[in-house]
């Protein structure tokens, strides 16, 4: 499956998602101050081997704020918010970053994902990857990856 996102000026950016029956489908996605939200999504489900929103995305589900799944999409979905929240306050201990989101996983009551601090190491890296992709990209122009 690709993703392209597209810099947008405004309120937005554009995901344009072709899975592989080659039929593309673009979404909006809200500007955040940091990478898009999907961008983040892309960057933790590369890197781990646990079912999220770009999993479901692949499987056929159509690609909206809505896209409900089971315990793995949930648990997922808050290490992506974890992560964000450290993009947007500032690279914590990983240990703080753990117990975030482990914390944000038990409000929710759902299990979370297996995840090892060589696997926190490798999605901040693609993290700061992507982010200066992102920065030096100008205005409507496009990031692929391939998910």
């Amino acid at each position: 499956m690709e993703l392209t996102f597209v810099k947008r000026n405004g309120k937005t950016d554009d995901l344009t998602i072709v899975r592989g029956d080659g039929v593309p489908e673009t979404i909006a996605c809200p500007k955040q101050g940091i990478i898009p939200h999907d961008m983040v999504h892309y960057a933790v489900e590369s890197v781990l081997a646990h079912r999220g929103f770009l999993s479901l995305v692949a499987d056929g589900a159509t690609a909206t704020f809505a896209v409900a799944g089971g315990d793995s999409e949930e648990a997922i979905e808050r290490l992506v918010e974890t992560f964000q929240a450290e993009m947007w306050g500032g690279r914590v201990a990983t240990a703080d970053l753990l117990a975030t989101y482990e914390h944000a996983c038990a409000a929710r009551n759902h299990g979370v994902a297996p995840i090892s601090t060589d696997d926190i190491d490798a999605i901040r890296s693609r993290l700061d990857e992507l982010t200066a992709q992102w920065t030096a990209l100008p205005l409507n122009e496009a990031l692929s990856v391939r998910f």
